[in-house]
This record gives structure tokens, sequence and C-alpha cells, in this order.
């Protein structure tokens, strides 16, 4: 995707299915869709924000379980996870295997798969975070989910148009 143009040209279905690979919930994505054609990048990154605040406790989970764990493959949008993860993906094996000791943990305590915004972030500064967010109570931990995964859609987004 090259512009904002290019995406206010795609039909409703191609469109969709863009937004639902930055984050996967089809109401959400439909949503923003639907409300094309935005004049620019800024302005489509503003309604999907909107639209975010719409959504209930179980869509957030449901797009929390579309993720795949931190240093694992696979998801609703696993090209892209890899990308994000892959500073993280040059670990060494004892760091990665750490990483999913935890990560599994963490799930056990939460219900869902930790949640970061990966991007450009290697995997102790990941892990040292997963550690310190073990911490948190459920509903602590709840928002920060919610806050990284927003952000992850948002700077999906703004791949998805950059101009």
């Amino acid at each position: 995707m090259a512009s904002i143009d290019d995406f206010n040209a795609l039909p409703e279905e191609e469109a969709t299915r863009r937004l639902h690979a930055c984050l996967a919930n089809r109401g959400w994505a439909s949503r923003i869709a639907s409300g094309r054609p935005y004049p620019d990048g800024m302005s489509l990154i503003t309604a999907a924000w909107l639209a975010l605040n719409d959504l209930t406790d179980a869509d957030w989970v449901a797009a929390f379980k579309a993720h795949p764990r931190i240093g694992e493959r696979g998801g609703d949008a696993p090209e892209v996870s890899a990308r994000e993860q892959s500073a993280a993906m040059r670990a060494g094996a004892n760091t990665l295997a750490a990483l999913a000791t935890e990560n599994q943990r963490y799930e056990e305590k939460f219900g869902y798969v930790f949640l970061i915004r990966a991007s450009g972030r290697s995997a102790d500064e990941i892990r040292s975070e997963l550690r310190r967010r073990m911490s948190n109570d459920a509903a602590v931990e709840f928002a920060e989910a919610r806050r990284e995964l927003a952000q992850i859609a948002e700077l999906r987004l703004g791949k998805l148009v950059s101009e």
C-alpha cells in the first residue's frame, strides 16, 4: 500500500481484510473501512482510535488471542508479526527459551498471550517488561495489554497507508 488514496480506492472487502490484519476484530475493521474516504493517514488513525473505544472486553480478549506468543510464529497476521518481532528473534536460544517459559506463566496468570509492541525491542527488553507486568493485578494488566495492542494496530495502520 502506498498512500491513503490507494487505501480509499480499495474494494470494501479488501480494505476490511487489510484492517483486520492491523487489529483482529471484524466489527472494528468494517467500521473503519466503511468510514472511507479519509483525507489523510492521520484521519484514518484517529478514526481507528475512536473505534477502539467501542470494543468490549470480550472483543479485546479475542484480539489478544489472534497474536502469537513473543518468540513464536503464527497469529492472524504471521508475516507482520514476524517482522515486528525480528529484533527479539535474534536472541540466543537460552534467552528465547526463558522468554517462552515466562510467556507461559503470564498466560496462566492472566488467561491470554503477553502483548507488547515488539517492533525494535530486543528479547531482553521484552523479557524485562514481561517480568514487570507479572506483578500487575488483572485490571491493570488488562489495561496495559489493550494499550500495547492499540499501539501495535497504530503501527500497522501507519504502514498500511504510508504516504
